[in-house]
């Protein structure tokens, strides 16, 4: 995706983090909403962008993160996710459940 506020390094970074991404079997138009959200963070947190948002400038780096908070990436969705979405199904008990009884009542 060829911006013309990115440097070459941006775009090389972007166009690996996209064939990563088709490669682990992404569709195309995921991988490049992936690469593109990534490098635009990186080019905030380095301070190459006009603009960034607080949340783009503070906690891990999308590198540091690899996919943590993602439904389907390393460790799946995170405890508090299973709890928000067990909360908003009105499963009783969910506060005294783990992760793995979570994934369970919610049906993941």
């Amino acid at each position: 995706m060829p911006r013309t506020a990115w440097s070459d390094k941006r775009e090389r970074q972007y166009q690996h983090i996209r064939d990563s991404a088709r490669a682990s079997g992404r569709s195309e138009k995921t991988a490049e909403r992936i690469a593109a959200a990534t490098v635009n963070k990186d080019r905030a947190r380095a301070g190459e962008s006009e603009t960034a948002s607080p949340s783009s400038l503070r906690g891990p780096s999308p590198e540091q993160r690899g996919g943590r908070r993602s439904h389907d990436g390393a460790g799946g969705r995170t405890r508090e996710q299973l709890y928000r979405e067990a909360a908003a199904r009105g499963i009783k008990g969910r506060s005294k459940m783990n992760k793995e009884q979570l994934l369970r009542a919610v049906g993941a």
